[in-house]
């Protein structure tokens, strides 16, 4: 008997239609673009020439803009209705390369390359380390979230990537801001080769932090909350030139360390850090 055409085949055997939504989906690809002009500012940028490191500083912002739009992506996407595994799978590979490859490249090429002149091979295995550890996490999170069947809980298993990235940036930028202006920068850039280990390290590993999922525009605040974040956000863009390289890197070690000390802290506690109502039970690991 020769097959059924496709055009013939029963309404009740026709498959589901892919899902792909178009607001998510342009944020995520802001980060995935993000990530490549990064790549193409680091690829051009000359060590020899004076803007050399304007260039580099660019990468890095870009780098943080890709972070912004991966940020919002998701918030987009739960707030409509609009999850899909085409959308997650879409975030994992733009985060490969704006959190992943990007800046090891980065850090490879103003970093490891001097550092490890003598044995290149470091240099490249270190930044491969921190990439291979990054796909490993994203694919791990892709698993756990389909067997869940959700788009994820409200932890994380492992440090999530675009901290990671976001933490080498802000201390590429922090080792950049000393350098200009002559402060003895140079045993620092000793410590970004060593923190990329210990990232890479803990994007496999078990410790879990929060996603800040509930964190959107519906979430509730206190009037002294709100007053609080405003004055921050404040006196950081009027001094941005001036305290933004350390702000920044505090910001993301604050993250990084809260993963340690959040079993050890009471749960109303993490309830008022992370926004949780208190009838919501933490379940669910991505």
């Amino acid at each position: 008997m020769e097959p059924i055409p496709s055009s013939q085949t029963p309404d009740n055997d026709v498959e589901p239609r892919l899902k792909i939504y178009f607001l998510p989906n342009l944020l995520t690809a802001g980060n995935m673009f993000c990530g490549f002009l990064a790549l193409t500012k680091i690829v051009e940028a000359n060590p020899d020439a004076a803007n050399f490191n304007d260039a580099i500083r660019d990468s890095l912002y870009l780098i943080l803009l890709a972070c912004i739009f991966d940020l919002f992506d998701g918030r987009v996407a739960r707030m409509g209705g609009r999850e899909s595994p085409f959308g997650r799978e879409f975030d994992s590979l733009a985060d490969v390369i704006s959190f992943g490859v990007a800046p090891a490249f980065l850090v490879h090429r103003i970093l490891l390359k001097g550092i490890f002149a003598n044995y290149p091979q470091v240099g490249w295995f270190i930044a491969s380390i921190y990439v291979i550890c990054g796909a490993f996490r994203l694919a791990r999170f892709n698993c756990l979230a389909a067997m869940a069947g959700t788009g994820g809980g409200k932890e994380f298993l492992g440090f999530p990537i675009p901290a990671a990235a976001g933490l080498v940036a802000s201390i590429t930028y922090f080792i950049l801001w000393l350098q200009e202006r002559e402060f003895a920068a140079g045993g620092w850039r000793y410590v970004l080769p060593a923190i990329m280990v210990f990232l890479s390290l803990m994007m496999v590993s078990e410790v879990k932090y929060p996603t800040f999922k509930s964190l959107d525009f519906k979430a509730k605040r206190t009037f002294s909350k709100m007053v609080v974040i405003v004055v921050l956000i404040g006196f950081v863009v009027i001094l941005r030139e001036k305290i933004l390289p350390v702000v920044l890197p505090l910001f993301f070690i604050s993250y990084l360390i809260y993963g340690f000390i959040r079993p050890r802290i009471s749960r109303k506690m993490r309830q008022e850090i992370e926004e949780e109502d208190d009838d919501e039970e933490q379940s669910g690991v991505t």
